[in-house]
């Protein structure tokens, strides 16, 4: 079992930027693909970004690319999601998930395997 924390989300004005977290826990030695999610509301959930268990590669969704960047810090389990150039339309609650088995470049949603609850970000115009 792994539990997935997400922290950094609040209101911010548009042009503006936030950092988000998401510490992983629970699975001794464990690193694990990683990736962030959105879903607005009444949207469909939306890949963000995501990255390898080793940091070398990510990928990003359409609406991210160019604007967000995402990392991670193996030593403290966690991966974060810089935002930059906020804009209305990427109010969200955004969601970090883990993919602990199967191939690692498989990022669609039904191939991640733990989830977090998510943390609100707020864009105001």
């Amino acid at each position: 079992q792994v539990q997935v924390v997400e922290s950094g989300g609040g209101l911010v004005e548009a042009g503006g930027s936030l950092r988000l977290s998401c510490a992983a826990s629970g699975r001794p030695g464990g690193t694990y693909a990683m990736a962030w999610f959105r879903q607005g509301p009444g949207q469909e959930r939306e890949f963000v970004a995501g990255i390898t268990w080793n940091g070398v590669n990510t990928v990003y969704g359409d609406a991210a690319r160019g604007r967000f960047t995402i990392s991670r810090d193996n030593g403290k389990n966690t991966v974060y999601l810089q935002m930059n150039s906020l804009k209305p339309e990427d109010t969200a609650n955004y969601i970090c998930a883990v993919k602990v088995y199967g191939p690692e470049g498989n990022w669609r949603a039904n191939a991640m395997d733990y989830w977090g609850k998510g943390t609100l970000v707020t864009v105001s115009s």
